[in-house]
């Protein structure tokens, strides 16, 4: 699992907890245990501690958060940083990509496919935007620090998120952050950890019995004339917030050892799986393709483009058509032309245009024993009717051919045609494709759009009976 990292998540909606100190120290302190292990710590807030605090001087910038979060693979976007902690750079440009994260586990597919390696920190905004959710969903363990009733009664909306999706909640821990020791209290609970830790297992959270304290010492590494951020591991040492932190590091290097798959490694299994899935379903549908254009006969090679999917309701005929051929004979069939006319170039121009920017349905309408007449409709991307037409089918059961409607009568000879010799109650719908690389339509999310297509028209046509 060298390639997929561990995901440990520092989230709370309460601001002033304690979140970015916990988790930029607890990134050097399990470097500096781990020595072999590589860290990489990021943020998807906008105050840029992360970079003051990691950043080496001189180093080209390889790219931010917001790249990672726009598609670059992580491993590309890694900085190397002070205490052997890697980072990839803040960006205070994160809120217009809120709306490109349609669902909750797009960052766990990122990191699945990011090439990092290792434990890797994400420290999150103060509130439960979309990001912060990616990033609770990604973690194999979220880490929520908690200081004061206010901070404890916020998790509640954490740990109703995963409800809603259905998560286990056991990668959930709260941690009870600058504690004042100072402070006591009468009876049962002795002081504010105490008091914390019990009203959080009353509500059913699962909470450390390590805590990390408040300190003077450390609040002051924050500011000095140099405006640098100081690291508890190096220049608090002497407090019982270095001894928190060793134990803290013990704890989640533990359970990072005892993770023999983490969450982006059994994301990825199960991509993997979806896209043998896809492409299963993918050749299955080539399978049932015929190998010729049903109107003109003839087979499908590099020379005639293929221009046009086509696929009855019941798919029991599916396959492509040349672009020519369905032009030359929606031109005919709607405008009762014959292809020697100066009408048919004149109508032909129209056709092309409208055809190659809609989906044609052509549907049989039963009057008695036999099918008299066809609906031809064509439809816009929502489904709209942009044209309809009714086309007479006299002369042919009879099979007799005029010169105008002789290409219908084949496409519906070889597509609607039952066992019996007369046509289907089945309907037929033409799609355009990319001519170059018209099997694309079959792919799972082009076909999904000609599914989609087709219940539209299966809809309309139900209300209409």
């Amino acid at each position: 699992m060298k390639n997929f990292p561990y995901i440990l998540t520092i989230c709370s909606e309460k601001g002033g907890v304690g979140k970015t100190t916990l988790a930029t120290n607890l990134a050097i302190y399990l470097k500096a245990m781990h020595d072999e292990l590589p860290v990489t710590i990021m943020s998807f807030d906008n105050h840029f501690t992360i970079d003051r605090m990691f950043e080496l001087k001189g180093q080209p910038m390889n790219g931010t958060v917001r790249e990672l979060l726009t598609g670059t693979p992580g491993s590309h976007l890694l900085h190397p940083g002070q205490y052997g902690v890697r980072y990839i750079p803040s960006s205070n440009n994160l809120t217009e990509l809120y709306q490109g994260f349609k669902g909750p586990m797009a960052l766990c597919r990122m990191m699945a496919e990011s090439g990092i390696s290792g434990i890797v920190v994400l420290d999150t905004r103060p509130d439960l935007n979309i990001l912060t959710q990616n990033a609770l969903y990604a973690a194999d363990r979220v880490l929520i620090p908690v200081k004061d009733m206010p901070s404890l009664e916020n998790c509640k909306n954490i740990f109703a998120l995963f409800d809603q999706r259905g998560i286990d909640k056991k990668s959930l821990s709260l941690i009870p952050c600058l504690i004042d020791s100072r402070i006591k209290y009468d009876g049962i609970f002795k002081d504010q950890r105490t008091l914390l830790r019990a009203f959080a297992i009353n509500r059913g959270y699962r909470c450390l019995d390590t805590y990390i304290s408040k300190s003077p010492k450390v609040e002051s590494l924050n500011t000095n004339p140099e405006g640098k951020i100081y690291p508890i591991l190096t220049h608090a040492r002497g407090t019982e917030v270095h001894n928190q932190f060793v134990e803290l590091g013990r704890d989640v290097l533990a359970g990072y050892h005892q993770t023999a798959e983490p969450r982006a490694y059994l994301y990825h299994q199960w991509l993997t799986e979806q896209e043998g899935k896809k492409k299963e379903a993918f050749l299955a549908r080539l399978e049932g393709i015929a190998p010729h254009c049903v109107i003109c006969g003839a087979k499908h090679d590099d020379i005639s483009a293929r221009g046009f999917y086509f696929e009855t309701s019941d798919r029991a005929s599916r396959g492509f058509l040349h672009s020519d051929c369905l032009t030359d004979m929606l031109c005919c069939a709607l405008y009762n032309v014959t292809p020697d006319s100066q009408a048919f170039t004149l109508s032909l121009r129209v056709i092309r245009d409208t055809v190659r920017a809609s989906t044609a349905v052509i549907v049989p309408v039963f009057g008695g024993e036999n099918c008299r007449h066809l609906r031809f409709m064509q439809l816009d991307n929502d489904g709209n009717v942009l044209l309809e037409r009714t086309i007479s089918l006299e002369g042919f059961t009879e099979g007799m051919l005029d010169g105008i409607r002789d290409r219908l009568f084949v496409l519906l000879n070889e597509t609607l045609l039952g066992y019996d010799g007369t046509l289907r109650t089945a309907w037929l719908s033409i799609h355009p494709v990319d001519e170059e690389h018209p099997e694309q339509i079959l792919q799972d999310g082009p076909y999904r759009r000609v599914q989609e297509v087709n219940r539209l028209v299966t809809t309309a046509l139900s209300e209409q009976l």
